[in-house]
């Protein structure tokens, strides 16, 4: 099944609000395993997601899909790949 990626990144904290998440997809600074992903896009534990972010790069892999997160559990979602 999966979770939406806007929700993802609101869920786990890496962007406060849905809609600022979903613009910065629309906006094709979000890849999933590579590819440029819509805010639309599912996905799975394991997959791996860079966003970009002015000139600066932030790669995190996704370790569950938590829809009912707590701030506590917010950073235990993901593991950080790299940060540039």
């Amino acid at each position: 099944m999966g979770m939406r990626l806007d929700k993802f990144l609101k869920v786990s904290r890496i962007i406060k609000r849905r809609t600022v998440a979903a613009q910065a997809c629309d906006d094709g600074r979000a890849e999933i395993n590579g590819r440029p992903a819509k805010p639309s896009a599912r996905l799975k534990v394991g997959d791996s997601v860079t966003l970009h972010f002015g000139d600066k790069l932030f790669s995190f892999r996704v370790l569950s899909l938590n829809e009912n997160a707590r701030k506590e559990e917010a950073a235990s979602l993901y593991e950080v790949i790299d940060e540039d």
